[in-house]
């Protein structure tokens, strides 16, 4: 049967996209950003999932204020990257898992999470920039990605436990999947961060520790922090860690803590990213 082995979370700051897309890695400002996911990349290499589901936000590409999903799981063949008012990113077209992607919309469905079904979408930095900083640029994603979006952008967002209760339907439908395939779960954007008003470059970097501290010791913590928390110490835009909720409840509650990085700043914001491997990485009887 498939796994949910392990979880990542990254930030998606547009203007990493931007730094890969006209070759300034090598600038000063940006070196010690890429430096930091040299081991990310080699420890993708040597544990190579067949299938990621990428958590992220849509910034006003796929969706708009006309249509809000606050859940939508893309079943697609394929996601081609999105104009995001420049041009689409020059990046390999997205392959997606249509199979088992249905089978998740299926399976939480009746666990009575209402997903938006999208049969056709395109992703933008929010989706592809993690892919970057995971596998580098190559000619094709090494991957099959099921793309997940989640409303953080027009209020009222869901709450950090409805993200972490989804994330559990998601290891229970992935779980009973017959097809042999290992999985993981990336939960994106955040850290602190406000991009505009009076409080625009706000970074709480005790409270992004914290937050980095019990996404591997202690989540149930996390689900209950409300949003004016959020909103309050760490901007209107730290509201996006909800999304990393959703990847660790697709994880058990015993994981190991492989790597972590956090920079300050990234654009105007804090970068963050660890991750997380099931300590029981073998198969096991799906849920009832």
């Amino acid at each position: 049967m498939a796994r949910i082995v392990a979880g990542v979370t990254t930030s998606h700051v547009p203007a990493i996209g931007a730094a890969i897309d006209l070759n300034k890695k090598n600038e000063p400002y940006w070196v010690p950003i890429f430096k930091g996911f040299e081991f990310s990349k080699k420890w993708m290499a040597e544990n190579m999932p067949d299938v990621v589901i990428v958590v992220y936000n849509d910034h006003a590409s796929a969706f708009s204020v006309e249509l809000i999903p606050t859940f939508a799981i893309g079943c697609a063949e394929e996601f081609p990257p999105a104009d995001e008012g420049w041009g689409p990113r020059p990046v390999p077209v997205v392959k997606g898992h249509p199979d088992l992607a249905c089978h998740i919309a299926q399976s939480c469905i009746l666990d009575e999470f209402d997903l938006t079904i999208a049969n056709k979408m395109e992703v933008d930095h929010g989706l592809t920039i993690p892919l970057n900083l995971l596998f580098g640029e190559p000619k094709e994603w090494p991957v099959r990605v099921i793309p997940l979006a989640v409303n953080v952008i027009q209020y009222p967002p869901p709450t950090g436990k409805r993200c972490f209760d989804l994330g559990r339907a998601i290891r229970k439908a992935v779980e009973s999947w017959p097809e042999d395939l290992k999985v993981m779960v990336f939960g994106t954007g955040g850290m602190s961060h406000q991009l505009q008003g009076p409080r625009a470059g706000l970074i709480n970097k005790e409270w992004d520790t914290r937050f980095l501290d019990n996404l591997t010791k202690d989540p149930i913590a996390l689900t209950k922090i409300p949003h004016i928390e959020y909103v309050r110490e760490t901007g209107s835009e730290g509201i996006e860690m909800v999304m990393w909720l959703v990847m660790r409840g697709a994880l058990d509650d015993n994981v190991r803590e492989v790597y972590r990085f956090y920079h300050v700043p990234c654009s105007n914001t804090a970068l963050g990213h660890i991750i997380l491997e099931n300590v029981d990485k073998s198969p096991r009887k799906a849920a009832a």
